[in-house]
């Protein structure tokens, strides 16, 4: 990330470069799930459209992480944007739910097309979301194809940023979001071909914030926590100086198993993303920090 003392464009130009992109795009409505990079697209499109010119569109299903709907309220009204929350019906996809490598596809067509349909609503035809550089060079990104087909606008991709570049443009708009972890959909934690219900997706939900007050009794803080429904057992991934500090914490098992993992042997480990995908499984499954039965 070029900060203004190389060749490259400085943090400031790319900001240049993603406002130019939005104005291109026109009035939109964007696919906001609160995150790091839809809050740079919505951030964008205030200051490149103006606030009436922009609408925040939230997808709320079972996959959607406690908590996350009422921070990205708050940020889009700060930023004086309508936001609607739209219920969305992942689960009635057979793709979706048989969890195989293209689980995301289905789960993207089902998101943008209520996106759309909103949009729509008040009046918008184009939607925008926040992949960006870094997603699209990933070769397992099954959704990117779903907006693909849709015509979805990508301001960050057209306009060439990575994740870097988000945060970074992000930090230089004072936007909270710029320091944010990642908070992919619960369904991801799910390893493939095992289905995905709305039990095994509220509890996946129930462990993680369990897990965070325990954490926070011990006055451990990681930035990354995932609770992985392996099927026949479950794994915690933290940050990795965090991860075997907390896996000697007696009340961390109790916590999972009090959430629905009851009966399963419990693994602690080091934050690995894109760790459920099917070309990175052999290399990710790696020695533990510890386990537990729970």
């Amino acid at each position: 990330m070029n900060n203004g003392s190389g060749d490259g464009p400085t943090v400031a130009q790319k900001a240049l470069a993603l406002l130019a992109a939005v104005r291109d795009t026109g009035p939109l409505a964007v696919a906001y799930s609160g995150g790091a990079d839809s809050a740079l697209v919505l951030a964008a499109a205030v200051r490149a459209l103006g606030a009436e010119a922009v609408l925040a569109v939230t997808a709320e299903s079972e996959s959607l992480a406690a908590g996350e709907l009422t921070a990205a309220r708050a940020l889009a009204r700060s930023l004086g944007v309508v936001h609607v929350a739209r219920s969305t019906r992942e689960l009635d996809s057979a793709g979706y739910r048989a969890n195989g490598p293209d689980r995301c596809y289905f789960c993207k067509s089902e998101v943008l097309d209520s996106i759309a349909a909103v949009a729509r609503e008040h009046g918008f035809r184009q939607v925008a979301t926040g992949t960006n550089a870094d997603d699209a060079a990933d070769l397992f990104r099954p959704g990117i194809r779903a907006g693909r087909e849709r015509g979805i606008r990508t301001p960050l991709l057209e306009a060439g940023l990575t994740k870097a570049d988000v945060r970074a443009i992000s930090r230089l708009w004072s936007l909270p979001t710029w320091n944010k972890p990642a908070t992919p959909c619960l369904a991801s934690r799910i390893r493939y071909g095992i289905p995905v219900t709305r039990y095994r997706l509220g509890r996946i939900d129930r462990a993680e914030t369990a897990v965070r007050e325990v954490l926070d009794r011990a006055g451990l803080r990681s930035a990354q926590l995932r609770v992985r429904d392996l099927g026949d057992r479950v794994r915690i991934e933290l940050d990795g100086e965090v991860a075997g500090e907390a896996a000697r914490l007696p009340d961390l098992a109790q916590a999972v198993a009090g959430a629905g993992f009851g009966g399963l042997p419990l693994t602690v480990d080091a934050f690995a993303s894109g760790r459920l995908n099917h070309e990175r499984q052999a290399a990710a499954d790696g020695p533990p920090v510890a386990r537990y039965r729970s």
